[in-house]
């Protein structure tokens, strides 16, 4: 019987390998720039057309190769970073595998020109589907180029898996931004179609995150630093109040290579406990040192994944280094251990409330002859705040404090028989019950309604069984679903022309995305003009969109649609729908209404296709019978 175990061809054998090291065009682009950083490169440049389906090319201005050494590159499992199995211990470079190249070769056209300081010529290599089909000596710059042309053009199938361009420029954006922020030294540019994404030229960390992010970033950073023994914490962390409900914007270096690690993360997280909403995110760049020897970076191709051999170690010193950064920085509630808490309670103030303060009592009994005198340790910052939120409380007291004047007058009054002081009303206000003051007015035709509203947040309506009780927030998001969904269908969703366009600028990942989803905003009645690599002008926005800055509005339904994106599999025009339910209700769900608005949301929430529940699945409303009423009772 014949043998039916051979040896694969190595081009099918590096067809194999790139399935690992190559899944899509921001694969090729994190193998490139690690190499030209391994290189010892000042300058990178990174040219992209047709979000890398045609076109991904590298220069640097590093060591550059020899000819043998750039021919050996193609080569798989050949390397400059290892020698012996020990190295796999002490590794401090981006690569070591001596795969990537081989891989990108093997489903790619490679072209790559490289010169040496030392050589005159530099050496010229073309390769097709791990081919050679050109090797010769040309006149190059310093350093290496290289471009890889047609990415999966001998593997239709892999091709027909990449998305749409705005999807893989997203991706792209992503190992760019990883790459960048752990080299600030180093200067950077990226070209997308001939448009320039990014200039990042050398600099310290702080500069590098906010021309990658933005100027607002510029506000919200809070150096993080810890040095110990065994492993050292630097970088920056967000500000609690600038929280995002979307991952993406956190980022952890160990020894400068970016890793993905769930466990450090929710260090970081432990630390932000009771400062932000739940289910939102801060901002981080952290960087770990570490002795190479602690940890095994051979753990998945892409080298994202790390093991530490004392994990906790590592998660407990990182927890400490961001909850240093937020006291240091003032970020977190401090205990005062100087301060007398039996002198602190001054909660009201005599001027806004008819209760007077231990301070005031005392000058009262000073001022009428009393023989000792009152010191009272002076109010922390933090606590005259607090101080000022509960006398806003009680704001009015004092102008009405005539009220109780009005009682004496009145009773004298009665006793004189004078009937007009009889009727003369009188009230005591304070802020604690405004709302009952700034409840809509209902006509006679409506003092039989049953139907009101409660806190500018819920509506009760009585029912046959019961009480019906509906978040007024969780209404409108399913009405408007429901609004937003039959615009993207119908394609003819209105819109409202602002009599002064405004400019919009976005970071690129962010333009990206609107690009990608535009069809759908526009349907809305979103009208959008791009005119830059970053920026566009709104023309205008969706009828009955809520009072809302134009860029607020556009950042806000992308955060929702990134957040779908990555807890859901939704298509497109779901996601839009949902994202800009889920934003204008969180406008609209806060607003006093009249009865006739309120007949009109639960008319309207009954005759959607699904009045219970909001898309995303939370109850819109819940009846409370007579007898769990009854039941509150003890009855």
């Amino acid at each position: 019987m014949l043998d039916i175990i051979q040896l694969l061809p190595d081009s099918i054998a590096n067809q194999i390998a790139a399935g690992e090291v190559v899944q899509r065009p921001a694969s090729v682009v994190k193998e490139l720039l690690e190499n030209s950083i391994d290189a010892g490169a000042t300058t990178i440049q990174l040219i992209v057309r047709e979000a890398g389906k045609t076109l991904i090319q590298v220069i640097d201005d590093g060591l550059g190769m020899s000819e043998t050494d750039a021919r050996m590159c193609f080569e798989r499992h050949a390397t400059s970073k290892i020698r012996t199995s020990e190295d796999l211990f002490k590794i401090r470079t981006m690569g070591f595998r001596g795969e990537a190249m081989a891989s990108i070769a093997a489903v790619a056209q490679v072209e790559m020109r490289s010169r040496r300081t030392v050589d005159e010529l530099g050496i010229l290599i073309k390769i097709e589907a791990s081919e050679v089909k050109a090797q010769e000596a040309v006149a190059t710059e310093k350093g290496t180029s290289i471009q890889v042309k047609n990415l999966f053009y001998n593997v239709p199938a892999r091709r027909n898996f990449l998305k749409s361009n705005p999807v893989e420029m997203r991706h792209i954006l992503d190992e760019f931004q990883r790459v960048a922020l752990s080299n600030s030294e180093i200067t950077f540019s990226l070209h997308h179609n001939d448009s320039e994404i990014y200039n990042l030229p050398a600099g310290k960390l702080s500069r590098r995150i906010v021309d990658l992010f933005g100027k607002n970033y510029r506000e919200q950073l809070a150096a993080c630093e810890e040095e110990t023994s065994f492993v050292s914490v630097r970088g920056y962390v967000g500000k609690p109040e600038f929280s995002k409900k979307t991952r993406g914007e956190q980022f952890f270096f160990a020894n400068n290579r970016y890793i993905k690690n769930g466990y450090l993360n929710h260090a970081v997280m432990s630390s932000f406990e009771g400062l932000i909403p739940e289910g939102t995110h801060p901002f981080y760049v952290l960087f770990i040192e570490i002795d190479p020897i602690h940890i095994d970076i051979n753990v998945h191709p892409t080298k994202t994944e790390i093991k530490f051999d004392d994990e906790r170690t590592v998660y407990a010193i990182v927890q400490a280094a961001v909850r240093k950064a937020m006291s240091q920085h003032n970020l977190t509630p401090s205990l005062d251990f100087e301060t007398d808490v039996n002198y602190t309670n001054n909660i009201f103030n005599f001027g806004n409330s008819p209760f007077q303060t231990q301070k005031e009592s005392a000058d009262a009994f000073n001022s009428g002859g009393g023989a000792s005198t009152y010191a009272r340790p002076e109010v922390p910052a933090r606590e005259r705040t607090n101080l000022t939120n509960w006398n806003k409380l009680y704001e009015g007291l004092d102008r009405d404090v005539s009220a109780f004047e009005k009682i004496g007058t009145r009773q004298e009054s009665l006793f004189l028989g004078q009937k007009e002081a009889e009727n003369e009303p009188f009230t005591i206000k304070s802020k604690a019950n405004d709302f009952l003051q700034n409840r809509p007015q209902r006509g006679n035709q409506d003092s039989e309604s049953t139907t009101f509203q409660i806190h500018n947040r819920y509506i009760i309506s009585q029912v046959k069984s019961g009480m019906l009780l509906i978040d007024q927030r969780a209404a409108y998001e399913r009405i408007l679903y429901e609004k937003f969904s039959q615009h993207l269908q119908k394609h003819n969703g209105a819109s409202q022309q602002l009599l002064f366009p405004t400019t919009v600028r976005l970071t690129p990942a962010d333009f990206h995305l609107v690009v990608e989803i535009q069809e759908e905003i526009r349907n809305l009645g979103f009208v959008l003009s791009v005119t830059g690599h970053d920026t566009f002008v709104v023309n205008g926005i969706p009828a009955d969109s809520p009072d809302e800055n134009e860029q607020a509005m556009i950042e806000g339904i992308l955060e929702q649609f990134k957040h779908n994106e990555a807890h859901l599999h939704l298509d497109k025009s779901e996601n839009v729908a949902r994202s800009m339910a889920k934003r204008s209700a969180g406008r609209f769900g806060n607003h006093s209404l009249t009865v006739l608005e309120m007949n009109m949301l639960v008319e309207q929430l009954f005759a959607s296709s699904n009045p219970s529940y909001t898309p995303s699945g939370e109850s819109t409303m819940k009846i409370v019978s007579l007898e769990e009423m009854a039941g509150l009772f003890l009855r």
